[in-house]
């Protein structure tokens, strides 16, 4: 018996939007725990639970314990997880789609890009160039491997590469456990990097489906239902006034490039 007839249903939806990175202010599993896990208490009653991305991608690491909390928390629940793509869900944003069963987008949304990334600066000619005397001391034979100072070692490129491949061998093996037989266009076009219209996702399998988060929201929970917005909280007090400088921030970019593998 329905005590409030004329309450309206509700679908909780999480918003994902922004580059993945450890950082503060961005797509990480510190500051999604929470919204992941009230999404999920939200969707006991309707049983589904709906993810908006938006992201182009960023760190590996992070996507993949987003993408694990989500399906332990999808499995403990029972809930049906459905991502909605809408400019971009690609590289790292299409990891986190993966950790939905159903994934829709717009049929010009860009999505796919499976492939993995990483690099930086050879600075070593520049310095030599104007004289700068680059003094660097390690212990370990290649505790400074890939540094932007000095020439770039044979071993550190192959060792590079051979890492890169390894997360793309993982990166693929989420696809194919997430999207199974689903999968229906040639591995070397799905798997080799590039990105691709919504339209041309869905013709490969990389995508269920067309349609936007409003669709889903009646179809999922009738013509009355309406979606629950999902954030992370933003910063309170003196903390929201407190931002880093641009500097600061795209040196964080740089290093992050440069000793990660990213989805981007």
């Amino acid at each position: 018996m329905n005590l409030f007839p004329w309450a309206k249903p509700k679908i909780p939806v999480l918003v994902l939007r922004g580059v993945i990175a450890a950082r503060p202010g961005m797509i990480n599993l510190d500051a999604y725990t929470a919204p992941i896990e009230r999404g999920f208490a939200l969707a006991k009653k309707s049983k589904h639970l709906l993810l908006a991305i938006e992201s182009p991608g960023g760190s590996a690491a992070q996507s993949d314990l987003i993408g694990q909390f989500i399906r332990r928390k999808a499995t403990e629940s029972g809930v049906s997880v459905t991502a909605v793509i809408g400019d971009v869900g690609a590289s790292g944003g299409y990891w986190l789609a993966c950790a939905a069963d159903k994934i829709y987008a717009n049929r010009l949304s860009i999505v796919g890009s499976i492939g993995v990334i990483t690099g930086g600066f050879g600075l070593d000619k520049f310095i030599a160039r104007h004289g700068i005397e680059r003094r660097l001391f390690t212990a370990g034979e290649n505790k400074a491997r890939m540094e932007m100072f000095s020439p770039l070692r044979p071993q550190d490129a192959e060792f590079t590469r051979e890492l890169l491949e390894e997360a793309h061998g993982m990166f693929k093996a989420w696809v194919r456990e997430r999207r199974g037989a689903r999968l229906t266009g040639d591995e070397s076009k799905v798997f080799d990097g590039g990105y691709m219209s919504g339209a041309r996702a869905k013709e490969l399998g990389l995508i269920d489906g067309l349609a936007d988060i409003d669709t889903l929201v009646k179809e999922l929970g009738g013509k009355k239902a309406r979606p629950v917005w999902l954030r992370p909280r933003p910063p309170r007090g003196l903390l929201r006034f407190i931002t880093r400088s641009a500097v600061e921030s795209a040196l964080d970019v740089a290093e992050e490039r440069i000793l990660a593998p990213g989805l981007r």
